[in-house]
């Protein structure tokens, strides 16, 4: 059986070819009956148009780039799976990248896209690197361009940005209100998400007068991929083989913080009991893990969604200025904390 043509679906609905274009492209007035019944025809043939031809004509491929540091990091799936349910809405396909956290290929990923000709690219978790360089701010002079996290102070791109200060706030002055004095920090390296995260850290521990041990600043190689958990259980079990451990540890990613608790299990160290454990970003394995991880939500899907709606807008009106939106973070308190035995 022949696929239908636009033309096919004019006849069905009884108007013209023109009025059916209108409909699909949504780029001219329809009357809301004519509209109905085109729909109507097209649910009824189950037409597919053609976004190559149309393209041609159109100069738009109706397909977004999504570039991401990991796909293996389950903060990620959730963010494009936000950003795919929006753009599946507007009929829009996307192109996932996976950078595996370099910054060249991210650099590289982009240059794909654009060969692609896709619509717009979102960057999830940009490298700081191709912030500070100028990169996307080059980037967003040649295509629709939203930025989902990562450095944004100065720069002329638009993004989409949890509020990580205040995330990492809630999370340290919940420990401290539980009595915690003694309390480590687990991060990776070459992140801004991080350096915000250490930086509130720092200020947070100075501000209630609390001392800062220099061995309770922990630092892994990576914290996106498969191998974190791993890092992160060496680097905990190094620091709880000390004579005096912390009573707690925030860490600045959950697949970071179940690792914190693996090392404890490992060293025969009770969670909550001798030690509490805070993650951040609230992905599936937080809830699923023993005990629950108390951690902070990132409102991921939000994320996603909120990043897709703005570059759809951006592809609709290139000449709006530059846009910044930050959403809410809440403190998600489950089993893995408690006041210090010593409190």
């Amino acid at each position: 059986m022949e696929k239908p043509t636009i033309a096919d679906v004019a006849k069905y609905a009884g108007v013209s070819i023109t009025t059916v274009s209108r409909v699909i492209n949504n780029n001219y007035p329809v009357k809301e009956e004519t509209r109905q019944k085109v729909e109507e025809a097209i649910q009824a043939l189950n037409f597919k148009p053609n976004y190559l031809a149309r393209s041609l004509i159109g100069k738009s491929t109706h397909t977004i780039g999504v570039i991401v540091p990991s796909i293996t990091n389950l903060f990620f799936p959730v963010v494009v799976k936000g950003i795919e349910k929006v753009c599946s809405q507007k009929a829009f396909s996307l192109f996932l990248c996976d950078t595996d956290g370099k910054e060249e290929s991210e650099r590289i990923q982009m240059q794909n896209l654009l060969e692609k000709q896709v619509d717009g690219v979102l960057v999830i978790d940009p490298r700081y690197e191709n912030i500070e360089n100028g990169f996307y701010e080059k980037s967003a002079k040649k295509i629709p361009l939203v930025l989902i996290n990562g450095y944004h102070r100065g720069i002329r791109c638009n993004f989409v940005l949890n509020d990580q200060e205040m995330g990492a706030l809630q999370a340290l002055e919940y420990l401290i209100k539980l009595g915690h004095r003694d309390i480590a920090f687990l991060r990776a390296k070459n992140s801004y998400s991080y350096d915000i995260k250490e930086q509130i850290y720092y200020e947070t521990l100075q501000k209630h007068q609390i001392p800062i041990k220099e061995e309770n600043i922990l630092v892994i190689e990576s914290g996106n991929g498969l191998e974190t958990v791993e890092l992160a259980i060496q680097a905990v079990q190094k620091r709880l083989e000390q004579k005096e451990i912390p009573t707690a540890i925030f860490a600045c990613n959950d697949w970071m913080g179940v690792g914190v608790m693996q090392a404890a299990k490992k060293m025969g160290i009770a969670i909550p009991k001798d030690l509490s454990v805070i993650g951040y970003d609230n992905i599936v394995i937080s809830e699923i893990s023993e005990p629950k991880l108390t951690t902070v939500d990132q409102n991921m899907y939000s994320l996603g969604k909120a990043s897709a709606k703005l570059l759809l807008d951006i592809i609709k009106h290139p000449t709006q200025g530059f846009q910044k939106i930050i959403l809410d973070t809440n403190l998600i308190v489950r089993d893995s904390c408690t006041s210090p035995k010593n409190k």
